[in-house]
């Protein structure tokens, strides 16, 4: 019993010894630099930015206005999301009224055909802010995942054969720095030369806007993928050949592991490139997403114009953030090396 006393007189002592350290030595010390790095310091930049931004405004003016701050554009956000919760509560009436309608017709014993053409009339009221939101992040993830699945089997091919690079290296060095808007006006001749139906699944705005970012983001995924596969180890080669693995067994088990690192470095630049690419492509092909929003207020040229502009653009950049931040999570749940970092 004694003993059993003792040990816990000299746990909580040692527990005691541990606290006082933290709170006076350098653990303290090191925690609290840390957490003013991680979060003092970004939201000091962040209040004088906007404070800044705020002064500068008051000294621009524009043929709409004063060009708007942050209080105005704030205004618009909520304004915009107001906009957008009213018009799903019209779509929830307006399918209220139709089911209605629907279960009139069938009391009455009307013709199917009829039943048929009430249950398939879909709402036409506007896209909203967020809607378009929405629009704009499903065109950018369909572009995006047929670039990944025609530019990573490419660059790796590409990267196990010398030959190939130096055939394919003339033809990506020469597409890798074309605009997109030079590669739009092609694209729409030919979506529309192809594209021909009468029910089509998609708008051809969308396949417009789509095919323009894969164009786009292929680049930077052959090439890095190209990059990392030709630098694997000679030393894991040798061993593939020692243990005589087929060619599908050692890019599976080798080539790809140790490529990773430059494969998802390229498909966070092409998904940062196809970000920015798309809003460009939109205004153009009239996409119903951020560009065509964009370019709608631009157009309109109310008094409110320029700040919905301004939510746009702040909502472009944070979801070109969140996008790249999934993407280095992704990364580092695939990656054998656990050390990369949020840069």
């Amino acid at each position: 019993m004694l003993a059993v006393l003792r040990g816990r007189k000299t746990f909580e002592l040692g527990s005691l010894d541990k606290v006082l350290d933290f709170l006076s030595g350098e653990q303290m010390t090191k925690t609290g630099g840390r957490l003013a790095r991680g979060i003092l310091v970004p939201v000091a930049a962040i209040l004088v930015f906007l404070m800044m931004w705020t002064a500068g405004a008051q000294q621009v003016q524009t043929s709409l206005g004063e060009l708007p701050g942050p209080a105005k554009v704030w205004e618009q956000s909520v304004a915009l999301y107001d906009e957008h919760r009213a018009e799903r509560t019209k779509e929830a009436d307006f399918y209220a009224r139709m089911q209605e309608r629907i279960d009139k017709a069938v009391a009455a014993g009307q013709p199917e055909e009829r039943i048929e053409r009430l249950r398939t009339r879909p709402y036409t009221g506007k896209a909203t802010f967020v809607d378009q939101v929405f629009t704009s992040l499903l065109t950018v993830m369909t572009g995006f995942v047929i670039a990944s699945l025609i530019a990573i089997p490419m660059g790796v091919v590409i990267g196990m054969s010398q030959t190939l690079y130096q055939a394919f290296n003339p033809i990506i060095q020469l597409f890798k720095p074309v605009s997109p808007l030079a590669w739009l006006p092609l694209v729409t001749m030919v979506v529309s030369a192809v594209y021909v139906s009468d029910e089509p699944w998609f708008e051809k705005s969308f396949v417009n806007s789509a095919i323009t970012v894969t164009l786009c983001c292929l680049w930077p995924t052959i090439i890095n993928t190209a990059v990392g596969v030709s630098g694997v180890s000679r030393d894991l080669i040798n061993v593939s050949r020692v243990l005589k693995l087929n060619w599908f067994t050692k890019t599976m088990k080798i080539i790809l592991p140790s490529a990773i690192p430059m494969m998802f470095t390229g498909l966070r630049l092409s998904l940062s490139i196809g970000w920015m690419v798309l809003i460009a492509a939109e205004m153009l092909a009239q996409n119903p997403g951020l560009g065509k929003f964009v370019w709608d207020e631009f157009q309109n040229g109310s008094s409110n114009s320029l700040a919905r502009i301004m939510v746009a653009v702040i909502a472009i950049g944070f979801i070109g953030f969140l996008l790249d931040r999934g993407m280095l999570m992704l990364q580092r749940t695939f990656n054998w090396d656990k050390s990369a970092v949020m840069r």
